[in-house]
């Protein structure tokens, strides 16, 4: 009997299945390709400064191991070895870091380089926020890809808190047609595709450029003539206002010079697709304000 007893425990414990082996981790990346890992990664490559930005955001800024030329924030991120611009990566750079996951940039990486990475074996997720409900999905991302869930839901949440304060102040307010100007020579903009579309949204302005079809068009003083924005908005390249922005005084029948709304937004504020954005969208959205200020009854 006790015989039997045994027998059948035995065979009961070999039916029942033990503890799971660890699954492993699979991600949809912003182009819609799946990126699997074994484990959350401990070695992470980023291929733009927006991305390491986001890294750092999400908590995982000390899995960091490489990043490109002008990932300058936060401040540590200086140190971390560089692997070229991204535009011009140093493959051989990169898979000597031995990366678990390197993080690209669609619309910034070359697309060739981005599968000679992936011919040489490394997972390749693919970033690509469109929109400010999108840079909280990057965070959420790449917690789930560094195993860092915890910090960078809470950014997430803190970013998404925020977008909808800005929004219920200002998303309802008068629409102000705005031109916003990426650079002068050649002039480009943006068009609504454009994550700065969605913060022009936000703050309750108009992209007046929205239906054009490439995300960042160049276009002719004329365009800007026939649209009349009632704003200027720029960012240039640095800290400091760019001189080209007061060369629209030249065109005093715009309705942006008539009333002095001639703006600007230092561009690591509102050009980069992180948590900072926000702080561009706020000045942004105070910009457009004083434009609303200065209608006629």
């Amino acid at each position: 009997m006790t015989f039997r007893f045994s027998a059948l425990i035995l065979t009961l414990a070999l039916l029942i299945p033990g503890p799971p082996a660890h699954a492993q981790l699979t991600v949809t990346d912003d182009v819609g390709q799946s990126v699997a890992l074994p484990t959350p990664a401990r070695r992470i490559v980023s291929l733009a400064p927006h991305v390491t930005e986001l890294i750092y955001a999400a908590g995982a800024g000390h899995m960091l191991v490489g990043a490109v030329d002008y990932s300058d924030y936060p401040a540590e991120a200086r140190a971390v070895k560089r692997i070229g611009s991204y535009v011009r990566i140093d493959l051989e750079a990169v898979a000597a870091l031995k990366p678990d996951v390197v993080i690209g940039w669609r619309s910034g990486n070359p697309a060739t380089q981005l599968e000679r990475l992936r011919a040489l074996g490394l997972p390749v997720y693919i970033n690509e926020p469109r929109s400010l409900d999108a840079v909280a999905h990057s965070l959420r991302q790449i917690g789930i890809l560094a195993g860092t869930q915890g910090e960078a839901n809470r950014a997430a949440d803190a970013f998404v808190a925020h977008r909808n304060r800005l929004r219920d102040d200002y998303g309802s307010r008068p629409p102000v047609p705005v031109f916003y100007q990426i650079w002068n020579q050649p002039l480009m903009t943006i068009n609504g595709h454009h994550l700065i579309s969605d913060v022009i949204r936000l703050c309750g302005g108009h992209n007046v450029f929205d239906s054009l079809d490439v995300l960042a068009p160049k276009i002719g003083v004329e365009a800007v003539l026939a649209s009349n924005p009632e704003a200027i908005v720029a960012s240039g390249m640095g800290e400091s206002r760019p001189e080209w922005l007061d060369e629209w005084r030249k065109w005093p029948t715009l309705t942006a010079v008539q009333q002095n709304n001639l703006f600007f937004v230092p561009p690591d504020l509102i050009q980069r697709h992180t948590p900072r954005i926000l702080d561009g969208a706020d000045r942004l959205c105070r910009h457009l304000d004083t434009a609303r200020g200065k209608r006629t009854p």
